[in-house]
């Protein structure tokens, strides 16, 4: 019977932490992840990527630069300019506590003494990660400017074949 239950407490344990992988595709629906565009004029487009819970930031931001990159090679520029940047984290975030108790008593001649020791560890896989820019495409050289990208080396630095312009 213990090795049973020692299985399914295992087996409860992989579950809690396993996650889907944040894969590179549009969104398909309000909680799912991926990417999201709106075209705020003409060369210019505010760009989300919400990433699934636990999915490294790092990644999620490569993700909405690409997506910006690739919008910016289907619309016929080489460029762009990030203009605004927003990374948020939503969700419970990993933590752990520890906790002591002791008590004490007596009956008649009899008297106990208890001490307890607990701990706890959130094994859910972590905040969901949100990244959005507002993107500004431009024709010609790029400029030299810290939050200037070049389309064609994100797609291919990023992307790595992955993607689809």
């Amino acid at each position: 019977m213990k090795p049973l239950i020692v299985l399914a407490f295992s087996a409860a344990l992989l579950t809690a932490c396993a996650t889907a992988p944040t894969v590179y595709g549009p969104r398909t629906g309000p909680s799912s992840a991926g990417y999201s565009e709106y075209r705020l004029e003409a060369g210019r487009y505010r760009v989300t990527f919400q990433g699934n819970p636990g999915a490294p930031v790092n990644q999620v931001s490569d993700y909405v630069l690409l997506r910006a990159a690739e919008l910016a090679l289907r619309d016929g520029y080489d460029w762009f300019r990030v203009a605004d940047r927003v990374t948020e984290q939503t969700g419970s975030s990993r933590g752990s506590s520890l906790s002591i108790g002791g008590g004490s008593g007596g009956y008649g001649r009899h008297s106990s003494v208890g001490l307890g020791v607990g701990t706890s560890f959130n094994l859910g896989p972590g905040p969901a990660v949100s990244s959005s820019v507002e993107a500004v495409f431009g024709k010609g050289p790029r400029p030299r400017d810290a939050d200037v990208y070049d389309a064609r080396d994100i797609v291919r630095t990023v992307g790595q074949g992955r993607a689809s312009v």
